[in-house]
């Protein structure tokens, strides 16, 4: 960042809506000592602390206001209905738990049958989660639009140079730093 994008950013910003709520507070926190000066220490003090609660919910209706009113969209990806985080979390479970049941085989808490049933399905479980995070792994380019908007430039050139490389064998679309295909395994 440049010393001229440095300078002038918080300038441009002006006063923000929560300043407006901690400085209300301090006004009025002035206020009131003014006014309470012959009282004794335990009305100032539960004047303060009312005034403090009354700034935190102005803060806080300010802050569940605010991206109602807000130009940006701040939301997080979904995918399929659900956050990526939430997919990641469930594949990290799914991944846990056929572990363990690979210990549990191997100590004999398990018969062979057993582990082949649920081995089969937290498989699938783990495979649908994996193609669901890759279905929505198109997050490059949303990130180069992004630092572009944030930067003031526009989208990087070198994004058509960085397309993802497609399988020979299975035409599945890999990542350029691939070396091995993601679905078959083939060297790229």
């Amino acid at each position: 960042m440049s010393s001229e994008t440095s300078t002038s950013a918080p300038s441009t910003n002006g006063l923000h809506a929560w300043q407006f709520f901690v400085l209300a507070a301090l006004a009025c926190a002035t206020a009131v000592t003014f006014l309470v000066r012959g009282q004794g220490p335990l009305v100032v003090i539960l004047l303060a602390v009312l005034m403090g609660g009354a700034a935190l919910v102005g803060m806080a209706s300010l802050r569940t206001v605010q991206p109602l009113l807000s130009p940006q969209d701040d939301r997080v990806a979904v995918i399929g209905g659900r956050t990526r985080a939430a997919l990641d979390r469930e594949k990290v479970l799914t991944l846990r738990a056929i572990k363990d049941l690979e210990f549990d085989r191997a100590m004999g808490k398990v018969s062979e049958e057993d582990f082949r049933e649920m081995s089969g399905r937290l498989r699938a479980r783990a495979s649908r989660l994996i193609r669901q995070l890759d279905a929505g792994a198109g997050y490059r380019a949303q990130i180069e639009r992004d630092l572009a908007k944030r930067l003031g430039a526009e989208p990087a050139a070198s994004a058509p140079a960085r397309a993802r490389s497609s399988c020979p064998r299975c035409q599945t679309a890999n990542d350029p730093d691939a070396r091995f295909c993601k679905e078959c395994g083939t060297k790229l």
